[in-house]
């Protein structure tokens, strides 16, 4: 008996070891999940910076196509009316905008427009939701 009342030595009394091997390897585990969080991280920012780029490029042949459609009109419009003119303006001003305003620039202005038209802004929302659905659902 004398040797269990030894100030916690022996096999009974030895509990140091314990805590340290499970600790080392939640410690590890924490390391291995904050790195790949941030693999992740950094893939997702690549992947929104290539989108962006993609959409900045091709604002420039969107603008072309706005270009041309308003030349069309304009060189046509000596057949039409005024309003084929006022159309065609409309357009190539839209064209000059997609020119020069990037992605963030856009954004910034629908959110002004959203704020300042809430509810012609909701009815846009909902015309637009239904073309879209009604154009998805046309594919099938």
């Amino acid at each position: 008996m004398d040797d269990f009342k030894q100030g916690g030595q022996g096999s009974y009394g030895d509990t140091s070891g314990i805590g340290s091997g499970g600790a080392g390897t939640a410690a590890r585990m924490k390391e291995q999940i904050s790195d790949t969080a941030a693999d992740v991280k950094d893939r997702v920012a690549e992947f929104g910076r290539k989108t962006v780029d993609k959409i900045d490029d091709s604002r420039q042949s969107a603008a072309g196509a706005l270009d041309q459609t308003a030349s069309s009109l304009h060189s046509g419009g000596n057949k039409m009316s005024s309003v084929a003119h006022s159309a065609a303006d409309k357009i190539q001003a839209t064209a000059d905008y997609v020119r020069r305003t990037d992605l963030k620039g856009m954004a910034d202005d629908v959110q002004d427009l959203v704020k300042r038209y809430p509810g012609q802004s909701l009815a846009a929302a909902v015309v637009l939701g239904f073309l879209v659905a009604r154009g998805m659902g046309n594919r099938n």
